[in-house]
């Protein structure tokens, strides 16, 4: 069925539609598999999929890091406001938020009013492994601090998680799962919460 605009399927796998407009985000740290996971989910949701960082770098036509070795990470997180209220004036998706979009009390208002968001968590040393597995990741998005980088990560889970917690409607432990597995338990949270 489409349900907040989304195609969903029951569990005779069979599809309806149901007109009620809303988006699906997930947040959560670099590395969690936001955006391999939206992908997935919004493929089985028959939706399109908005990758925030591509948003952005669509809207700005610079890079991330250009973004922040010109105007620096506050510059950055203009264009991540400017990009999620694109995203969210858009019709229903699956929106993959990029790690910091949460810091920012518009943008948790803006997710609270327009969607229904599940965070993708992980402990410092499984975002580390991934983050070093993941060569994209290393050349597109600069380190935010001077600390080394699995500090870096540790101090940041620590600010950030009671705001991924204030801005989200459930919490998904990623570690161990695979993107299909994560993609299969948004789902199931997703219509146990929202249908």
């Amino acid at each position: 069925m489409i349900r907040n605009g989304l195609a969903v399927s029951d569990d005779s796998g069979n599809n309806s539609v149901m007109n009620i407009s809303t988006h699906l985000f997930l947040t959560g740290y670099r590395g969690t598999g936001k955006s391999t996971v939206g992908r997935l989910v919004a493929a089985h949701l028959r939706c399109h999929c908005i990758d925030l960082d591509d948003a952005i770098e669509s809207r700005s036509g610079k890079s991330i890091r250009e973004i922040f070795e010109q105007g620096g990470e506050g510059q950055f997180r203009h264009y991540e406001s400017l990009a999620l209220e694109d995203a969210s004036a858009e019709e229903s998706s699956v929106i993959a938020l990029g790690g910091g979009a949460i810091l920012s009390e518009q943008n948790r208002d803006v997710i609270a009013r327009t969607g229904w968001c599940c965070w993708l968590d992980a402990d410092a040393e499984t975002i580390l492994g991934r983050l070093r597995g993941d060569v994209s990741t290393v050349d597109r998005r600069p380190a935010l601090t001077n600390l080394p980088e699995l500090e870096e990560i540790r101090d940041l889970l620590k600010f950030r998680r009671p705001l991924y917690q204030e801005a989200s409607d459930c919490r998904i432990n990623v570690v161990g799962q695979s993107p299909e597995q994560i993609a299969r338990e948004v789902l199931s949270q997703w219509r146990a919460r929202v249908l």
